[in-house]
């Protein structure tokens, strides 16, 4: 008798905590995906069709035939594609725009998203200028959204340990210098989609060519490590190994930046014979080298150089789309490396080392700017 009570007892709450639980359960994230000329959008698309907590309720892209191509691939219904970016929210009202367009179309997509009250996320670079990045800065004040933009190199493990290890701890003092290589052997030697090639090669919907798609990691990564401060003055040089390859961009550039206590050294490759992206940083008395997703080095005093695993990342910040569903949700602010302030400086940092490479001149910023 006593057990067929305690029975009653454990459905009954069930019965009454059953509702409450389903209430509390959040609908998925209502995405519209605004352009498809990225080629990351692919492994977007991929990501975001496997998960429970977002949907796919729109696809704009004003080259029809793309379009359709897409939206066929990923069984995108025909009434949830359009050409036209403002009748599509205004028709499904998205929760969130993520952004897969040229570069210099981003100030458009922000544009169009603020004046709904939606958020944006981006894919890398920010902006092909400072006077866009300061268009897209206008319409997120005005429209009163979160613009994230999101690298690969965000979602690292080891940098997540690094940013702990170097700037939580200070475990190796103060920093004194820092090397970012990001490259491989170039968008037309890995087979991008064409229409990624087509913009990725053109110096005004791109910015540059390796210098902005490969130099902005660096400059992400950099500001980052200085707390968002710009450095005081960037010199570069830029470089075409594969002209009939790259006839109007470079494909090779290398981007010095100095700030008041430490230097920066961007490498960026559209040349190397493998791709990577690691990010070394050398303090007083240690350094960390992060080589990848999870690879990390450290050496600090009286501990010889030597590996680390790093810690998983939280579950807000393993991947863009988790992270963009935290922001959109009001859990939390974008992150360091995706927030609009960081992406300020480094478009700052990029536009600076399009001048220098083409003036031959050091660039100065800073307090001087």
């Amino acid at each position: 008798m006593k057990n067929a009570r305690v029975y009653i007892l454990v459905i009954a709450v069930i019965v009454i905590l059953l509702p409450v639980a389903r209430a509390q359960e959040k609908p998925p994230l209502r995405l519209v995906i605004a352009g498809l000329v990225h080629g990351h959008v692919s492994g977007f698309l991929r990501a975001a069709q496997g998960r429970t907590d977002v949907q796919i309720v729109g696809m704009f892209e004003p080259e029809a035939a793309l379009l359709k191509s897409y939206g066929d691939k990923y069984k995108i219904p025909e009434a949830s594609r359009s050409t036209d970016l403002a009748a599509l929210v205004d028709r499904v009202h998205p929760d969130a725009i993520a952004s897969f367009t040229n570069t210099q179309d981003h100030p458009a997509i922000v544009e169009a998203a603020a004046r709904k009250h939606i958020h944006v996320m981006m894919e890398k670079p920010l902006a092909v200028s400072n006077a866009d990045a300061q268009r897209i800065r206008r319409a997120a004040d005005a429209g009163r959204i979160q613009v994230l933009v999101n690298y690969e190199t965000t979602w690292y493990p080891s940098h997540g340990a690094m940013w702990t290890l170097l700037k939580e701890r200070k475990a190796a003092g103060e920093i004194r210098k820092m090397v970012a290589l990001d490259g491989h052997n170039g968008p037309k030697a890995i087979n991008v989609q064409p229409e990624f090639l087509d913009w990725l090669s053109d110096p005004v919907r791109n910015g540059a060519g390796a210098l902005f798609d490969f130099g902005c990691y660096g400059a992400n990564l950099m500001t980052w490590m200085m707390d968002n401060q710009p450095p005081l003055a960037v010199t570069a040089i830029t470089q075409q190994f594969q002209p009939t390859v790259y006839p109007r961009v470079d494909d090779e550039a290398t981007i010095l930046l100095e700030y008041p206590h430490a230097q920066g050294i961007i490498q960026a490759s559209w040349n190397w014979p493998f791709g990577r992206k690691d990010f070394e940083v050398y303090g007083d008395h240690g350094l960390a080298i992060a080589t990848g997703g999870a690879g990390l080095r450290v050496a600090l005093p009286n501990e010889p150089e030597h590996a680390v695993t790093p810690d998983p990342r939280a579950p807000d910040e393993r991947d863009s789309i988790s992270h963009l569903i935290a922001v959109v949700r009001g859990t939390r602010k974008p992150n360091a490396l995706s927030s609009l302030e960081n992406n300020l400086v480094a478009t700052e940092i990029l536009e600076a080392a399009r001048t220098s490479a083409r003036t031959h001149a050091r660039v100065t910023l800073g307090p001087s700017r």
